[in-house]
């Protein structure tokens, strides 16, 4: 069965002492909360307004209040009051144990308007029968409240979590490709939708109606058949998109561009050649790659080779160019210095089929870090390396992707030239959305002509000190890149690392120059998109490229009243070039249920979807507004949704008791995570460039990368049982659950950490690191386990080079000490403790919500 049962609800601990304080005001209106501009509080006057703490609503005790909230230093101190048990309050790790042991290696079959899928954190296979896969569409609710009041009632924002391109496992169908041959993709006259299950099909099969806009439509002749006694077309089976949720049509030449069919896509690598690249080693590691990993270009499945063109450029306050075309003996070097009006000097060998020049690259490869070596060029210009990418691409008339590896703020003079504007004094002030605007012009500029023509940008960041990320990640964050940054590279510490993540950058599969669509039947829209992508209107969503990680979050809003009985419809439809340079439409079909009943809308609730959600409203919301304005928004809506629930939907109680919904019993853990994220806690001791690397990171996110991100994994190691399958469940995110003899690893999806407990048993760290014990773990040790012949060393390296697998990005294992300095880095992301640099410890969070929710229903 899927969702709780009936009325599932939780209740949690004793009650709060004396709670008698005004509620600051009613939360913004409509379920979207940071439509609000401009910088008003949203905290009382009166309230002292501190900085780095939880909402900032509250410092010091206030007249009866259990102690202040948060981070006076007793905590909750104050009043005696019963101490609530850690272990009464709701824990993530337990919710997602319990859905794995109901539904864990299951078939969910997607036959059932408005199921809800198990978790994303759950391994289960997908049917598909008729709506699309979890794995590509999620929704914060699958049932819809069928008014927009009781939507603004709830203020549970409606939206989908859309990833086009999810990567399927090996034994689920891939999609189907369905040719039409001339005639293209059968579409509803009226509303443009594709022909997919939802249509209905009368007249004797001579017309059918459109479940979006219900306008009837002819059957094309070709495409007609009869209908069976159920009223369904007899081919139903055999034909995908009538009885499939996802599958894919052959665009016709009235999808290309100037109605001729696409060329098949480039990569070009543009490597930054100045001082600094070239005394870490850098580029001499890039280009040894390179050698290996060009073999392994994405191809089409059967394909002998990848159809995809290579080129290469290095740069520094110039750029140079290199032919590489098959019939030379020697790669020919070209120099543009001219920076301002970039052109490509060369249209014949600069891109090149890899197979072919293989010989030229490698001697090309092999020759740049020698060519380079004596430089003392320590300046470099950067937007005309993108402006070169896309007109090399426009004079090959196709679409690809740049891999940029540049190590500093470029500062020599050219277009788009940077300068240092990063002052912590403009945190936690009205000013502090500067640091994450990027810098006005060249690159707004260049993220249009990127998306014209299909250019993506991947940055790969080496950087030492700040080098304005916000502007430079602007391109990469609107072409469908992704931005990879190492402070402070060391070949030796960070080289593998960097490695893992530009192999599995490479290798994604992906789409290139793409526009999406949402549609919807009547009575809702598509009105906001988050993601890597660009709008020039309010309708397509255009993407340089689209890969298997990127995630584009949809929220919808009512524009009249839906129907329990017919339920809501949503159509993605994606244009898409594929790597062999293929014109295609990707097809996304999901039905949710409509409700006027509250309880069922909150009973269909996913967490995980709905925290990605706010993530990303909340991190475009710092652009435009003061962080402490957003925080407080955050709580106030938290409150709001729990709030509503208990008063329509939970039963009769002491007011004294939280009473949660089941499906959302763990949000507020994952709510006072994101308030904890380094993007919204106003602290001076924060990097600008690593808030904004985050803040755009997680803009991308799907579901199961923003989870992971809010409540990382801990799993204990010293009871692993070394000969067996299993992975120790994980624990809760909360030093309580650390011991001091004990081992621990922690992963987020961007960092990995073993930590080793001060009492460890010796004979564990002989087992793991080949010396006696811990004393003897010098500074070398600290970033790689050693491979030793044991079964414990094999069973724990197994397991970290499982998760570097499974996840997209790789991450850089640190080994930290208890009780070392390191461990700060590792105490961040115990996300259930007080934060580091502000914000409140979860079971601190709750009562405050608890509060917040009886000042709403008194």
């Amino acid at each position: 069965m899927a969702g709780p049962p009936m009325g599932g609800q939780s209740m949690t601990g004793p009650p709060m002492a004396g709670m008698n304080r005004p509620f600051p005001g009613p939360p913004p209106s409509g379920q979207g909360a940071f439509q609000q501009h401009g910088t008003g509080p949203t905290a009382p006057s009166g309230y002292p307004q501190q900085s780095g703490q939880f909402g900032g609503l509250m410092s010091g005790p206030q007249p009866g209040m259990p102690g202040a909230f948060p981070g006076s230093p007793g905590g909750l101190a104050g009043p005696p009051q019963k101490k609530l048990d850690p272990d009464s309050i709701p824990s993530t790790t337990q919710v997602i144990e319990d859905d794995k042991a109901r539904l864990g290696g299951q078939v969910f079959s997607t036959n059932i308007r408005g199921q809800v899928p198990p978790l994303v954190t759950t391994d289960f296979t997908v049917q598909d029968q008729g709506n699309a896969s979890p794995r590509f569409i999620r929704c914060t609710t699958y049932s819809l409240p069928c008014t927009a009041e009781l939507a603004k009632q709830c203020q549970v924002p409606l939206a989908s979590i859309i990833k086009p391109f999810a990567k399927l496992p090996k034994n689920e169908t891939p999609l189907y490709v369905v040719n039409h041959g001339e005639t293209g993709p059968i579409r509803c006259n009226r509303c443009k939708a594709y022909m997919c299950p939802y249509m209905q099909f009368i007249d004797g099969g001579r017309r059918y109606q459109c479940s979006f806009c219900n306008c009837v439509n002819e059957v094309p002749v070709f495409y007609f058949q009869h209908l069976d006694h159920m009223g369904r077309r007899v081919d139903f089976y055999e034909r995908p998109e009538l009885s499939l949720g996802s599958y894919e049509f052959v665009a016709t030449l009235d999808y290309c561009k100037n109605n001729k069919p696409p060329n098949p896509p480039a990569y070009i690598f543009m490597i930054d050649v100045s001082y600094t690249n070239i005394k870490s080693g850098l580029v001499k590691l890039v280009c040894d790659e390179l050698k290996t990993l060009l073999e392994k270009l994405p191809r089409e499945d059967g394909a002998e080779a990848s159809a995809i063109k290579v080129g290469f450029v290095t740069y520094n306050k110039v750029l140079h160019f290199y032919n590489v075309k098959s019939a030379l003996a020697q790669p020919q070097m070209m120099v543009v210095s001219d920076i301002a009006e970039m052109f490509v000097p060369l249209l014949d060998g600069f891109l090149v089929n890899y197979q072919d020049s293989r010989a030229v690259i490698y001697n090309l490869l092999d020759q740049i870090p020698d060519m380079f070596a004596d430089t003392n060029e320590s300046e470099t210009v950067f937007a005309p390396v993108i402006q070169a990418g896309v007109e090399a691409f426009k004079a090959a008339e196709c679409s690809g992707k740049l891999f940029i590896f540049h190590s500093s703020m470029p500062t020599a003079e050219a277009p788009g030239k940077l300068k240092n504007r990063d002052d912590k004094k403009l945190v936690n002030t009205d000013k502090e959305k500067t640091l994450f605007q990027p810098q006005k012009g060249v690159y707004e500029q260049l993220s249009k002509d990127c998306v014209a023509q299909g250019c993506c940008v991947d940055l790969f960041l080496f950087p030492s000190q700040y080098l304005d990320l916000a502007s430079m990640a602007d391109v990469p964050s609107h072409t469908g890149g992704s931005v990879y940054k190492y402070n402070n590279f060391q070949v030796a510490t960070d080289g593998e690392h960097f490695l893992r993540d530009l192999r599995k950058d490479l290798q994604k599969s992906l789409g290139f120059d793409a526009v999406m669509r949402v549609r919807t039947s009547t009575g809702f829209r598509a009105t906001d998109f988050f993601g890597a992508i660009y709008m020039n209107n309010t309708t397509d969503v255009e993407m340089a490229a689209v890969d298997c990680d990127k995630a584009v979050t949809v929220e919808f809003k009512h524009d009249d009243a839906l129907s329990e009985e017919l339920g809501a419809f949503m159509q993605c439809a994606l244009l898409y070039t594929t790597i062999s340079g293929q014109r295609r439409l990707r097809i996304h079909n999901l039905s949710l249920n409509c409700t006027s009943q509250l309880s069922e809308m909150y009973k269909c609730c996913e967490t995980d979807s709905l925290i990605n959600f706010f993530a990303k409203s909340a991190y475009r919301a710092i652009l435009n507004q003061p962080v402490k304005n957003v925080r407080d928004i955050l709580v106030n809506q938290t409150a709001h949704m729990l709030a509503c629930y208990r008063k329509n939907c939970a039963s009769p109680s002491a007011a004294s008791q939280l009473i949660l919904p089941d499906s959302m019993k763990v949000f507020p853990v994952y709510m006072n995570s994101l308030m904890k994220t380094a993007p919204l806690v106003g602290s001076t001791e924060l990097s600008t460039d690593d808030r904004a690397h985050q803040r755009l990171s997680v803009m991308a996110m799907g579901v199961e990368d923003s989870q992971l991100q809010l409540y990382p994994r801990l799993i204990p190691l010293h009871d692993v049982d070394a000969s067996g399958e299993a992975v120790p469940a994980p624990v809760r995110c909360s030093e309580e659950r650390l011991s001091d003899s004990g081992l621990f690893l922690l992963e987020n999806g961007h960092a990995i950490f073993l930590w080793l407990g001060q009492a460890s048993p010796p004979d564990l760290i002989q087992s793991l690191f080949n010396v006696p014990s811990l004393a003897h773990l010098q500074q070398e040790h600290m970033f790689t386990l050693p491979e030793l012949d044991n079964p414990l060393s094999k069973k724990v390296r197994g397991i970290i080079s499982e998760l570097l697998e499974k996840r997209p990005n790789s991450m850089k294992l640190q080994i930290v000490r208890q009780r070392d300095k390191p461990e700060m880095l590792f105490r961040q992301l115990l996300v259930e403790d007080k934060g580091l640099h502000g914000g409140a410890s979860y079971m601190d969070f709750l009562c405050y919500v608890h509060r917040e929710i009886r000042q709403l229903l008194t």
